[in-house]
């Protein structure tokens, strides 16, 4: 399989190389694209520099911040241009760990999407106070109920999707840049009717740079399930009375 693992950078300077460095080594084989943000604190010209010293790491400059998700589809077009088989999408601040990365590849022969989740069993998280844990289970919990999905870790970042998947995908009709679009790409899998399989990983809060959360990225994203699904509950009420 050719891999192709792709990293969104805003102001990354200090977990870039650390990340990129975990994730050569736990997967050699994965080539690697930094699509950065127009980064102020030069983020994007080390991008470039790490460019230059291995041939296997690609540099995407894009115009300023745009938001995760709209990172990643320009990331996912690259990829699907250049024939990549898997493609993964990767947090630049090493909460996500590249090391447990192979587990997510090992199962990607049997699923469209895999996803790495802290929700499931064997899964953890490592330095959140009690209220980000339960934060994000309500957040998963209260998206997967109104989606009607069953994964656990919907709102889950680390992910590896095969090269059909996305293509079957409209990348024009996606909203979402925030929060949401892990939870907008899930759902838009799910309707596809592929198969999504969810593998434990430890995910550990980041030790260097600065959370690009905010409380008005989250309001955002649940404002979008809400809308996605009254929106499928009302198109399923509807075509069941014609």
């Amino acid at each position: 399989m050719r891999v192709l693992t792709i990293i969104p950078t805003f102001n990354e300077l200090e977990a870039l190389p650390v990340t990129v460095d975990r994730l050569r080594a736990a997967v050699p084989d994965s080539d690697v694209l930094i699509a950065d943000d127009n980064s102020p604190d030069g983020t994007g010209e080390l991008a470039d520099r790490m460019a230059a010293e291995d041939s296997n790491i690609h540099v995407m400059h894009r115009r300023g911040k745009e938001g995760l998700g709209a990172a990643y589809i320009a990331g996912f077009r690259w990829a699907l241009e250049r024939d990549y088989d898997v493609i993964v999408e990767l947090d630049a601040d090493g909460s996500h760990r590249p090391e447990d990365l192979p587990s997510l590849l090992a199962k990607v022969p049997d699923a469209h999407l895999v996803i790495g989740s802290r929700w499931v069993p064997g899964g953890s998280v490592v330095n959140w106070p009690l209220h980000r844990k339960l934060i994000s289970r309500a957040g998963s919990l209260y998206s997967r109920t109104m989606l009607g999905l069953p994964v656990r870790d919907i709102t889950a970042g680390f992910r590896a999707f095969r090269r059909e998947t996305l293509e079957a995908i409209d990348f024009d009709a996606i909203e979402s840049v925030g929060y949401g679009f892990q939870v907008d790409m899930t759902f838009r899998v799910a309707q596809l009717g592929f198969t999504i399989t969810e593998v434990p990983i430890t995910f550990v809060e980041r030790e260097l740079g600065v959370s690009k959360m905010s409380g008005n990225i989250v309001v955002e994203a649940m404002l979008n399930v809400t809308r996605w699904g009254l929106s499928a509950r009302w198109k399923k009420l509807t075509s069941a009375t014609r």
